[in-house]
């Protein structure tokens, strides 16, 4: 069977929102100015927005920023210093606007990975990987700057304190009800600043540090009934301790662990023995706001596959 199509004519094909640039520049940055050495382990990704009309169009290269070109920057500029993930952003996106006229924005962003002193070491290191640091700055034409930070890969348990029950029952519902579970999850939140803040200064290190000790605190502290309660309270216990957080969006897969039966071998099994599955697993995602913030930041448009 043939279907034939037929386009208008008079329809006229244009490029519409484009970006581009250099993805997951590898940065190990080394500062060795005291013999005690510290160490900046960074995946950075560079993208411009502006005048690249030509280059889709007519293959015209005169305003391409080649993306080695980006990536050298990202080393360059490192040479002199990183800062804050957040912080070393902004250094990127102000250079490439600042010196391309044809450049008005962009989206710079970045993952940070942790190494953690051995035995106190001056220079020796062990990768810790409780956690990867994030960090988006987006570049509007208008020139004005946003922030989203973030954390993933955080993995959270707790042996009890956990329920779940209440929910619907239909003929495919097996799961039993309980008042006793482990509750296992991988943290990813992030959490974006308002202008006032931006405007103000924020020490970002200490703002992460802070929303990462609220986030496991609530995380302990909650009596659960569904993990969608416990992520709504991580979320509320940052936002109240931080007004500089216009919102944070959060993603939970729920890490299953069933209960193992024993009755096959005769022994019993109180809550001891469990199955961890892999897959599949529960996803939550949800933002947490305050009720005066713009419900949809154009910066989220540019943050991929997140709720």
């Amino acid at each position: 069977m043939t279907i034939e199509t037929t386009a208008p004519t008079d329809t006229k094909i244009v490029l519409g929102s484009n970006q581009y640039g250099k993805a997951e520049v590898r940065l190990v940055k080394i500062t060795r100015d005291t013999p005690r050495h510290q160490i900046q382990d960074l995946n950075v990704t560079s993208q411009l927005h502006g005048d690249f009309t030509a280059a889709h169009i007519d293959g015209d290269n005169s305003h391409v920023v080649a993306t080695d070109t980006q990536k050298n920057t990202v080393y360059g500029l490192a040479r002199n210093g990183v800062g804050t993930v957040e912080e070393f952003l902004l250094q990127l996106g102000e250079h490439f606007t600042g010196s391309f006229d044809w450049v008005t924005g962009g989206r710079w962003a970045a993952q940070q990975f942790f190494w953690d002193r051995i035995n106190d070491h001056d220079h020796a290191f062990s990768q810790n990987k409780s956690e990867v640091r994030t960090a988006v700055l987006e570049i509007g034409d208008d020139g004005k700057k946003s922030i989203v930070a973030g954390l993933e890969d955080l993995t959270v348990l707790k042996s009890t304190g956990s329920e779940f029950h209440g929910f619907p029952v239909d003929k495919y519902t097996v799961l039993k009800e309980t008042t006793d579970r482990i509750l296992a999850t991988d943290v990813t939140a992030r959490w974006r600043y308002t202008d006032q803040g931006l405007e103000a200064g924020i020490d970002f290190d200490g703002v992460y540090a802070s929303v990462r000790n609220l986030l496991l605190t609530r995380f302990a502290s909650t009596h659960s009934y569904a993990l969608q309660q416990s992520m709504f309270q991580m979320g509320k216990a940052v936002l109240e301790a931080h007004p500089e957080i216009a919102e944070i969006r959060m993603s939970l897969p729920n890490k299953h662990h069933f209960l193992v039966d024993l009755d096959a071998f005769g022994q019993d099994n109180p809550n001891e023995v469990f199955f961890a599955a892999d897959r599949p697993y529960g996803l939550i995602e949800a933002t947490i706001t305050r009720e005066e913030t713009e419900s949809n930041h154009p910066i989220w448009s540019n943050i991929p596959a997140f709720a």
